[in-house]
């Protein structure tokens, strides 16, 4: 399977001061996996395969329950092209302007 983007953001249903430690749960996650991926202001873009993608997806619901949350809600973006997508493809020409 080709390389993908996957943009995740989770919401968790807590109070204001509680979703930020929640979210930093999840982002700590996903940097364990060693996926490339980016932090945004509203989501994290990672690049790699779908269904290790999807995992990680699976496995931030988990992290959010276990953290203090009975619901979450996520938002899942795939940019899935046959020959592969990257995220430097998308962004390099940003960078440093």
């Amino acid at each position: 399977m080709p390389i993908v983007n996957l943009s995740l953001q989770v919401l968790p249903v807590v109070s204001e001061e509680n979703i930020y430690p929640i979210v930093d749960k999840v982002i700590e996650y996903i940097k364990s996996t060693g996926v490339k991926y980016v932090v945004g202001p509203m989501e994290t873009t990672m690049e790699g395969d779908l269904d290790a993608l999807l995992e990680i997806v699976k496995k931030a619901q988990e992290i959010c329950i276990k953290e203090g949350t009975n619901r979450v809600i996520s938002i899942v973006k795939i940019d899935y092209k046959p020959e592969g997508v990257t995220i430097d493809e998308k962004i390099k020409k940003y960078e440093n302007l």
